[in-house]
């Protein structure tokens, strides 16, 4: 994965582009994800059904893989079985 591609789900509704990436195989839902919608979506597994929320951006614990998700979905992000988790914002410095 190259930053900069975008990525949608083939279980739910979400799409996201990649920040930092490996070569991995990210998953939705529990389904793998591609670049283009299938016309038909792949059952959502209720493990990976948590849901991904727009403009927050996930990595996995290594930090070599982050995403930004552009469009929300019921789906939870992972790599190999392993779910994602969201970002936390740095704080601000004092501006004193």
């Amino acid at each position: 994965m190259k930053p900069g591609k975008k990525l949608k789900s083939t279980a739910c509704d979400t799409e996201v582009m990649v920040v930092r990436g490996a070569d991995v195989v990210l998953e939705c839902g529990g389904a793998p994800m591609t670049e283009e919608r299938p016309a038909e979506k792949a059952a959502l597994n209720p493990a990976f059904a948590e849901g991904t929320k727009i403009g927050k951006r996930y990595t996995d614990a290594a930090g070599s893989i982050e995403l930004l998700c552009t469009k929300a979905g019921q789906g939870s992000l992972s790599v190999g079985g392993v779910a994602l988790q969201t970002k936390e914002a740095k704080p601000l410095p004092s501006s004193d």
